[in-house]
């Protein structure tokens, strides 16, 4: 056994001996970590009601001290204090029924880039108890992924031991979140739904091979009877990281730039952004030139989004949706293969639920997922924790002669569930996972996994592994998802 294998090995031991001490404190029992998920409809139906209902909230989540040092910047390296703001971070929230009875849906997005399933249900908790949305079947929160906001997770702290979340900042994070989905709520009226979809060109990349994303631009648009309201709610496919690296101004990054232009070009309209499949990594068109800081990065990131706005805005040709809204969603234990979320869990850093096994080796991660469908079937949604490979949407994975581990890609994408017309991924959706990749690509580094990046055959990097759950996720995330479509049907 060579020497790498040795370290691998031992570090593997290491990890059980760590799951197996840590204190029963740190473990989560099902029933409370799934207390606060609403499940949806058991069955989905082709009732409709005779128009739809929706409501917009916001808050600005930017508190007043976000320049003065105390807060980290998530998404880049640890220990950046923020120092400025560029723009505010928002949580901006839907409300949908349908009126056939059957409740209202939820769909929020928080400029942050990721938020835990446990910090999304202290959200839930709060709108629950407040008792000021009656029949309510869904709550979603979704994060925008931006790479410039406030330390929400805890990985960009001072030191790699020591959590970069600010407490105080949590919980204003989960009043103000929590009061714009009631808001949303409140602020509700009758109207109609309408849908367009766009193929955008030459505004995406892809960092990892293979090359293959969701060039589709969403649009789903609510219209007041009144004419004195209007709803945009936004999917797109791609990082929020335009600032770069070098950036200590808190942001929103461009969908912020998106919704003003959204906004500024429509009469009495709010606009929400829900990001899409980006792992692998998809990013924007100059994201390289971003990376090496060869770019004005905050006129970049102004411009980009201001662009995607434009594109929003010019989508005319609209189809109408019936009243009917489908929801389901379930709960998902993910094997956290990775030990070094396990550490950081043990060390305070991260928040996730968690179990253990019977044997007290292996540690669970408690997720869910779930799908959402608008019309008659028209938009199918898939709702998933975590920053997918696009591959696994699209089914354009790499050959057995080309992936790391020369093996096939065996799964039920995710366009192949469902009857809907036109489906997408509403990512980051209820938790962050970190990246879901495809068994037949995952690749480690032999001596210190999920530590340093490792170089396959081909010498591709495989940066991303270390920011995953472990190799089996995609697998679990797709089988319960069509487990879920097809207990609805």
């Amino acid at each position: 056994m060579n020497t790498d294998r040795i370290i691998s090995n031992a570090i593997g031991k290491l990890s059980e001996l760590i799951i197996s001490c840590m204190p029963r404190s740190y473990f989560t029992d099902e029933k409370k970590a799934n207390k606060y998920m609403l499940t949806g409809d058991e069955k989905f139906t082709d009732k409709k009601g005779e128009y739809f209902t929706c409501g917009f909230g916001k808050a600005v989540l930017t508190p007043d001290d976000a320049a003065e040092g105390k807060y980290f910047i998530a998404g880049y390296d640890s220990n950046n204090p923020a120092t400025g703001v560029l723009d505010d971070m928002y949580a901006r929230a839907v409300y949908l029924d349908d009126n056939t009875g059957s409740g209202g849906v939820i769909m929020c997005a928080v400029d942050a880039v990721g938020i835990s399933r446990k910090d999304i249900n202290k959200i839930r908790k709060k709108v629950i108890k407040s008792g000021r949305i009656p029949n309510l079947k869904s709550i979603n929160i979704c994060a925008t992924h931006s790479h410039s906001a406030i330390d929400t997770q805890g990985l960009w702290g001072e030191k790699i031991y020591k959590s970069g979340r600010d407490d105080d900042f949590m919980e204003h994070l989960h009043d103000l979140t929590a009061q714009a989905i009631i808001d949303a709520y409140e602020n509700r009226a009758d109207g109609r739904l309408f849908y367009a979809v766009r193929k955008t060109e030459d505004l995406q990349f892809d960092c990892r091979t293979p090359d293959t994303y969701d060039s589709n631009l969403t649009k789903i648009r609510f219209e007041s009877f009144d004419g004195k309201k209007q709803i945009c709610m936004v999917n797109f496919a791609s990082h929020a990281e335009l600032l770069g690296s070098e950036t200590k101004k808190v942001s929103a990054d461009f969908p912020a730039y998106m919704i003003k232009e959204i906004e500024a070009q429509n009469e009495n309209c709010d606009a929400v952004f829900y990001n899409g499949a980006i792992g692998g990594m998809i990013s924007a068109k100059e994201i390289k030139k971003v990376y090496r800081n060869e770019i004005d990065c905050e006129e970049y990131t102004m411009q980009f989004g201001k662009q995607l706005g434009e594109m929003v805005n010019s989508m005319q040709e609209e189809t109408e949706l019936v009243p009917i809204i489908n929801i389901k969603s379930v709960p998902v234990s993910i094997k956290a293969s990775n030990y070094v979320l396990i550490l950081a869990r043990l060390l305070k850093v991260l928040n996730n639920d968690i179990s253990r096994n019977r044997k007290l080796r292996e540690a669970y991660i408690y997720t869910e997922i779930g799908y959402l469908e608008l019309g008659n079937a028209d938009i199918g949604m898939f709702l998933i924790p975590g920053e997918l490979f696009p591959e696994l949407f699209t089914g354009e994975f790499l050959t057995e002669e080309n992936s790391a581990n020369g093996t096939k890609a065996e799964y039920k994408i995710l366009k192949d569930q469902g009857n809907a017309k036109h489906k997408f991924v509403a990512g980051l959706c209820n938790d962050e996972l970190g990246y879901i990749i495809p068994e037949n690509d995952f690749f480690l580094n032999e001596r210190l996994p999920y530590i340093n990046a490792g170089n396959d055959r081909f010498d591709r990097n495989h940066y991303e592994e270390t920011n995953s759950t472990g190799p089996k996720t995609a697998a679990t995330l797709l089988d319960a998802m069509d487990d879920l479509i097809s207990s609805v049907k």
